[in-house]
């Protein structure tokens, strides 16, 4: 599968939202998705969370044939070329949601290019889900051809017989199923067509691909990728979305010499040069430095003090995989990484052509839109080691919010 960090070859993926319920439960007199929550529509909130994910090329919203009028006026003031029409679903969830993945289809053979490579299908009912959660259920897709975000099952379960509790269930092995959840197009498309045309209905798309066969990759779901549901939900979205946070900034700085080689990696990417960054891993300075200073913005130490220089498991490692697990410590804390500011010094190679591809490339392991990423360059005037052209140095600034009732 092409590597999912590169904006031009990566694969081709759609969120499909789910909104065509009644959501009859939540009360209210009109369909959940497009109550209020913090002034605006659930579903507003939910589309949202997708378009602000870099690697999502398309967002698209199943809705009922009489919400049209309702649909339109949560995301009149949505603007963006990435939201496409909505689509006509069904009566029940599993209908809805193949209908979605049939109008994707259509619409490829239509326009004659091919249909998505990967499809996520969320729930408009959960409007809070971290981008950090949205970037496992995409990573998870690069080694099989579907993705499930869980919980595990921490409270004791009994099970009811008439109001009395008759035993004890074992919850080793549980995990509660949250949304979206990530598919290769075509193999999930194929399931909905084999569960319409055998009349057969299933709770959820994971287990449509478990019937069909296809390896479901379990991944860390979100306490914050609620589901609302009942009025009680609501109370609760109002009390998250109205949780106070606080802004931190944290910086970093990194340095690496230069040796043989034919290329130098920063950013996550390998610009072409007559020599290389050397160190234990690969030597991205600028992934270093960024690092460093989101593990400064959240107080949780250094880079070295969780890959350890000396430790022979990261020799040549990847340092994607170091920015990957800053970010998954932000999200540990639901936080939300605001803005990155990055400045390579060096006097070659010159930065500027590659400036675009350093800023998504690190978007995309980030999870974060593409605009809140800055790449800068400069020289040092001839000055110091990078004048001397010995080494590259890169410095960093990293915003996070964290609620601010965290010790």
């Amino acid at each position: 599968m092409p590597d999912p960090l590169n904006a031009e070859t990566r694969p081709k993926l759609v969120a499909l939202i789910v909104a065509a319920g009644k959501g009859a439960r939540a009360g209210g007199g009109l369909a959940k998705q497009y109550r209020s929550v913090a002034g605006l529509p659930v579903l507003r909130h939910s589309v949202a969370l997708f378009l602000e994910h870099a690697q999502v090329d398309q967002v698209r919203v199943v809705i009922a044939e009489d919400h049209r009028a309702p649909y339109e006026a949560a995301l009149s003031e949505l603007m963006s070329d990435r939201l496409g029409a909505p689509i006509i679903g069904g009566l029940e969830r599993q209908e809805s949601v193949r209908l979605g993945l049939e109008a994707l289809d259509l619409e490829a053979v239509a326009a004659g290019t091919a249909p998505p490579d990967l499809v996520l299908i969320h729930d408009a009912a959960r409007p809070f889900v971290p981008q950090h959660m949205l970037g496992r259920v995409i990573a998870a897709l690069t080694i099989g051809p579907a993705a499930l975000p869980v919980l595990p099952v921490i409270d004791t379960l009994k099970r009811d017989a008439g109001g009395l509790s008759s035993e004890t269930v074992p919850r080793a092995g549980l995990m509660r199923a949250q949304t979206p959840q990530g598919f290769r197009f075509a193999e999930i498309l194929a399931a909905h067509r084999h569960a319409a045309e055998q009349a057969f209905t299933v709770t959820d798309d994971a287990e449509l691909a478990e019937r069909a066969g296809l390896p479901v990759t379990l991944v860390a779901g979100s306490e914050d990728a609620m589901k609302i549901t009942t009025e009680d939900d609501f109370d609760r979205a109002e009390r998250l979305f109205a949780r106070p946070l606080e802004t931190r900034v944290g910086t970093g700085f990194d340095v690496h010499r230069l040796g043989p080689g034919t290329g130098v990696i920063l950013g996550g990417i390998t610009i072409p040069h007559d020599q290389a960054l050397q160190g234990h891993s690969d030597a991205d300075v600028a992934l270093h430095a960024i690092t460093d200073a989101i593990l400064g913005a959240i107080g949780d130490g250094d880079i070295g003090a969780h890959f350890l220089p000396t430790d022979p498991k990261w020799k040549g490692a990847s340092s994607d995989r170091f920015l990957a697990d800053a970010v998954r410590r932000v999200g540990e804390r639901s936080g939300v990484i605001r803005h990155l500011d990055l400045t390579i010094l060096c006097e070659r190679p010159k930065i500027g052509p590659h400036r675009d591809a350093l800023r998504a490339s690190i978007a995309a392991i980030c999870d974060i839109a593409m605009d809140r990423v800055s790449v800068k360059a400069t020289t040092t005037e001839r000055l110091g080691f990078t004048g001397r052209g010995e080494g590259i140095a890169a410095q960093a600034a990293a915003t996070v919010a964290l609620p601010a009732d965290r010790p």
